[in-house]
């Protein structure tokens, strides 16, 4: 039994797979980086709705001073969403004074014999532990059950063991300057500044008691403890002095 061929038609039929097939590959899989990524990558942020210059600041490690000092922000440190702060370089101010100094002629080498030192460099050690002058007390009462720890299994703070909802009490007077759940890995987070050095931040809560703006006395409730994602029940502790965390402990008094 013979079958008329119709060309035109099969040829239409192949066309079209072969549209569909192109417009398939076009397409890619893979999702577009979120912009906190972006940013992290090329030593920026973009300002999400809720940031503060502090949370910035505490997100990447950073001295709030310093920040807005680099972006040219002044006191009372508004920000806004949408805005791309730079989190490291010279101040706008400081810069026109280097690039002066760099159309200075170089002075020539001496053509001298050069001295080889053949003695390793000797290591400066690091700079002794100073109390602050503030007078710390513990936010809540409980076991420390996760120290500080900048290395192997990093611990920016402690966690002290507390059941969930018991009051978290401002470790020192200050003024609230973060108060929500931006942050990642902190949950509901409440940062204090206490002077132009200090700030400490409580982690893990199950509410805020506070808000940004207000002023706290020391020992008053600021939030209520949670429970972590492995139902954990305590309350995550930080003291950072100008953007570097300390141990909490070495500034709280022994009991």
């Amino acid at each position: 039994m013979l079958f008329k061929f119709d060309c035109k038609r099969f040829g239409g039929v192949v066309l079209i797979a072969l549209l569909a097939l192109l417009m398939s590959g076009c397409q890619s899989d893979g999702a577009p980086a979120p912009v906190a990524n972006i940013g992290e990558r090329g030593k920026t942020h973009s300002v999400q709705k809720g940031d503060t210059l502090y949370s910035i600041a505490w997100r990447y490690g950073l001295d709030h001073g310093q920040l807005a000092k680099i972006n040219r922000i002044r006191k009372p440190y508004t920000i806004y969403a949408g805005q791309r702060l730079k989190l490291a370089g010279v101040p706008a101010r400081l810069s026109s004074k280097s690039k002066g100094a760099s159309t200075k002629q170089t002075p020539k080498a001496s053509t001298g014999p050069k001295t080889v030192y053949t003695a390793k460099p000797v290591s400066k050690p690091k700079p002794a532990f100073t109390a602050s002058q503030l007078a710390w007390d513990w936010p809540v009462s409980g076991k420390v059950i996760s120290k500080f720890s900048l290395s192997g299994s990093v611990n920016k703070g402690i966690d002290i063991q507390a059941k969930a909802g018991t009051k978290v009490a401002a470790a020192e007077a200050g003024s609230v300057v973060y108060a929500g759940g931006n942050l990642r890995g902190y949950g509901k987070l409440v940062i204090i500044k206490h002077d132009d050095a200090f700030l400490s931040a409580y982690g893990n809560n199950e509410s805020l008691l506070v808000k940004e703006g207000e002023t706290v006395a020391k020992g008053q409730a600021i939030a209520k403890v949670g429970a972590n994602d492995s139902k954990v029940e305590m309350l995550h502790f930080e003291i950072r002095r100008q953007g570097r965390p300390e141990d909490p402990v070495r500034h709280l008094p022994k009991r």
